[in-house]
């Protein structure tokens, strides 16, 4: 099939390549220009493993284009994916200017019968809204439907997770259009729930918001476990053995961040609040996971001592491993407060530093996790990359000026770092000093 895909963020790219690779031409459109320009020198403006490469084989079998007009590849495709961003306003509700101008493109350039799918994530509702734009911009002239598609994909890990989904839900108002989506999908061996528009929205955030909580959860739990003398991955490990629980997510840490769980939290409170509805458990989620980042700092001035006019060395920028997003990170809100008490930071990250250099100004950055840590109060760890598990410690000990880890992500083995002579806290396992 011809597709339009518009946005060219972590979604739009990841949809785009993985459906060319399917065998579909995929036209991908953004209005930002650089962006364009830059995929259209085989360059892609985000880290995300296997993309790239992706990209480059479907552009050079002409599968893949990337433009900045919509028109074309609108009236080209039989089906168009709106994958445009929907961030957080201040009130925590979803912004959908990017969506509704979307629809309205769509709608002035509508030339036949077409399916347009939303990918973007949107509260519930706002398919009959974009529906109504379109019919408004087009005059009635062509027909058109409208479906929820929503993604379930993990940044790090988002082209093996579309190859290979836990489900594929597909919201349509009419069978004929929920197969005309599902058919794109049939190579794909997974799981399908087709069902109505709102109840696809509904399943997204529901799923986002409920993953938040199991984060929160976990975590307080840590926060137990620290005074009782409990090891939290022991806790989780058989907690996680219980079939009606499961093991994912339940590793406790600094906290969540990334672009989809505190946006989609948000909005889903906002959405209950309107309703009428007090999402109690919700709002405790949110305010679980602000006060952990506090934890971590408490966990840091326990083990440091004072802190101003130390140096701290940050193992991790991004707000997991594998991708170089920044967005509600962990370690800018804590370097943040780091550099407000008066603290010296050097910080390495394998991706995100580029991004990192103009959202934290003031701080050193590294060659590398050794060159953090030389001369150093005390070392950070709040992004688990693998890079950080197969450190030398020893090599670590001997460059810095105090031997104290603070573990955010608990990676390291307790043990073995306190055998070596560190001062150790980790989340929810510190155990005796």
């Amino acid at each position: 099939m011809n597709l339009c895909v518009v946005g060219a963020g972590y979604v739009g790219l990841v949809t785009s390549a993985c459906f060319s690779d399917l065998g579909h031409s995929v036209a991908c459109v953004d209005i930002d220009r650089t962006r364009i320009r830059l995929l259209n020198r085989g360059k892609v403006p985000i880290f995300e493993p296997g993309l790239e490469e992706l990209i480059a084989r479907n552009r050079r079998q002409g599968r893949l284009k990337f433009s900045t007009t919509i028109g074309p590849a609108v009236r080209s495709s039989q089906i168009i994916f709106i994958a445009v961003g929907t961030p957080a306003k201040t009130n925590g509700e979803a912004d959908l200017s990017q969506v509704e101008s979307v629809a309205r493109d769509i709608g002035r350039h509508l030339n036949g019968d077409k399916v347009i799918v939303n990918k973007s994530t949107v509260p519930v509702g706002m398919g009959d809204v974009v529906a109504s734009i379109i019919r408004e911009r087009r005059g009635g002239r062509h027909r058109f439907s409208v479906a929820s598609n929503p993604e379930f994909l993990r940044e790090g890990s988002a082209v093996w997770d579309f190859m290979n989904p836990d489900r594929i839900v597909i919201g349509a108002g009419d069978p004929k259009t929920a197969e005309t989506v599902a058919q794109l999908f049939r190579p794909i061996n997974a799981s399908m729930l087709i069902t109505d528009i709102r109840s696809a929205e509904m399943i997204k955030v529901a799923s986002n918001a409920f993953l938040a909580t199991k984060i929160s959860f976990i975590n307080e739990i840590a926060a137990l476990c620290d005074r009782v003398g409990a090891d939290v991955g022991e806790v989780a490990r058989g907690v996680g053995m219980d079939k009606r629980i499961g093991a994912a997510f339940l590793s406790a840490g600094a906290g969540y961040g990334g672009s989809c769980f505190p946006k989609d939290t948000l909005a889903m409170i906002a959405v209950m609040e309107r309703e009428g509805l007090a999402p109690r458990i919700l709002k405790a989620t949110v305010q679980v996971n602000t006060e952990q980042r506090k934890r971590v700092l408490e966990k840091l001035k326990e083990a440091a001592g004072p802190l101003e006019g130390r140096t701290v060395a940050v193992w991790g920028l991004a707000f997991k491993a594998n991708t170089d997003d920044l967005r509600e990170a962990v370690s800018v809100d804590i370097i943040r407060a780091l550099r407000e008490a008066g603290v010296r930071v050097r910080a390495y990250d394998p991706a995100a530093m580029p991004k990192a250099k103009a959202l934290l100004p003031g701080i050193a950055f590294a060659r590398d996790p050794y060159d953090a840590v030389r001369d150093a109060d005390a070392l950070l760890i709040l992004t688990e990359w693998n890079q950080f598990k197969e450190a030398d410690l020893k090599r670590v000990k001997a460059l810095m000026r105090r031997a104290v880890i603070v573990d955010g992500r608990n990676l390291c083995d307790m043990k073995a770092v306190r055998d070596l002579g560190f001062v150790y806290r980790g989340i929810g396992r510190s155990g005796p000093a």
